[in-house]
């Protein structure tokens, strides 16, 4: 049930409290981590170097923005699932999703397309659910 420790009673009130500052550090690092110190990301041609910050595409190094990278790298953080535009506008920006919000993420969106599909009108990778958001689409090798 991924229990990792547990006290045998009687025990004191201090030994409880250090396991809990123990247990409360360790669920803080698993809820906090970031994508990098992960596993590199591998979907068909594309992988993501995330301890680099690289973005592969057939072996070429892509060069992408701050912003692409962020919005390439929680694509592949949710790979196979469409993550609403509100989702993603407020993980990148912070702000809120309007009209404007929006149009900036479709700009961010069509240059990445641009960058590592082969034809970015029928994109490969980066894939839009019309009215909802973007996917990024789990391709085995």
């Amino acid at each position: 049930m991924g229990a990792d420790d547990y006290i045998t009673k009687p025990f004191g009130s201090s030994e409880l409290m250090a396991r809990i500052r123990t247990a409360l550090r360790h669920s803080h690092k698993v809820l906090t981590k970031d994508l990098g110190g992960q596993e590199d990301f591998i979907t068909g041609d594309l992988k993501i170097d995330f301890n680099a910050r690289q973005v592969l595409v057939e072996g070429t190094e892509i060069h992408l923005t701050q912003i692409e990278y962020k919005l390439l790298a929680i694509l592949a953080k949710y790979v196979g699932r469409v993550l609403t535009y509100e989702f993603i506008i407020n993980s990148i920006w912070n702000m809120p999703s309007d009209k404007n919000s929006q149009q900036l993420l479709r700009v961010n969106m069509a240059n990445i397309r641009r960058k590592i599909e082969v034809n970015p009108g029928a994109p490969k990778y980066v894939l839009t659910e019309v009215g909802v958001g973007y996917r990024l689409a789990d391709i085995e090798a």
